[in-house]
């Protein structure tokens, strides 16, 4: 797991660069649309449209914006985005890395085609549905740090400081049902990521909050089950383009890899 949160890190990273672009405004902008379209457009009592929501804030999307989005999703501006669709495209990158993307999309045959065109352009190869999805577990993922200190004591003594207690987190994962978690960095403060049954995840994340850690993010996220390691340059650069170029399409929400390198090596390769 510790080259998977290396990753996330990485695209954390990766999502405040493009926050500043603009481009993460449409990708996020359709989670809203689609998470309002498919229950109450309410955030109160729907859990997806809530988190997306948080995510947006989180990304800087003024006000309007979201609320906007969310008048989309519930019907109010148009029938237009009643054609977005879920749809999931698998392949194989440089070296035989398994390659897992998650779209939205109104257009099947212009989403695949830039697919298509982003392995091939980068040592890879768009894949039939099912090639690469065995290899991947989805897990709900509640990504926490420690509330500060004052919040900490009106909330959870557990959680008074900066550190992670791993006592006081392992009790409160044990209570929201997690399976397991990872102490990782997450926007270079001390945090962790609390894995869990996707039909969980909901539960989890108040949970945490109840306990008074800082809930930043509550996903679905793909979970590779083994994981290959990359140590030549060359591969590493020609993955990470390929990872590019597919998070580079407005259509795709999410792309996940089952590769895991050195973080000298990333940056190195990032550079």
């Amino acid at each position: 797991m510790a080259g998977h949160s290396k990753w996330a890190n990485i695209k954390r990273q990766k999502a405040r660069v493009d926050a500043v672009k603009g481009k993460v405004f449409t990708k996020i902008s359709r989670e809203i649309i689609v998470a309002a379209r498919s229950g109450v457009p309410d955030p109160n009592g729907n859990f997806q449209l809530r988190t997306a929501i948080e995510k947006a804030k989180a990304a800087g999307i003024p006000n309007d914006n979201i609320d906007r989005a969310i008048a989309k999703g519930a019907g109010k501006l148009g029938p237009d985005n009643a054609a977005l669709e879920s749809i999931r495209y698998e392949g194989y990158g440089p070296g035989g890395v398994a390659v897992l993307i998650e779209a939205l999309t109104d257009n099947r045959n212009r989403t695949a085609a830039d697919m298509r065109e982003a392995f091939s352009k980068n040592g890879g190869n768009l894949g039939e549905t099912g090639c690469v999805s065995w290899m991947f577990d989805q897990k709900g993922v509640v990504t926490i740090t420690a509330a500060p200190a004052e919040e900490g004591r009106k909330r959870n003594r557990n959680a008074t400081s900066s550190q992670i207690d791993e006592d006081a987190l392992l009790e409160a994962s044990l209570e929201g049902g997690a399976e397991f978690y990872e102490l990782t960095q997450v926007d270079e403060a001390e945090g962790a990521e609390v894995f869990t049954e996707v039909a969980n995840l909901e539960n989890l994340s108040q949970v945490l909050k109840d306990k008074g850690y800082h809930v930043q993010q509550a996903e679905l996220r793909w979970i590779p089950n083994n994981t290959m390691e990359v140590t030549d340059p060359d591969q590493a650069r020609s993955l990470l383009k390929l990872m590019d170029a597919l998070e580079d399409s407005d259509d795709v929400q999410n792309v996940t890899a089952n590769f895991e390198m050195a973080e000298d090596l990333m940056s190195l390769t990032m550079a």
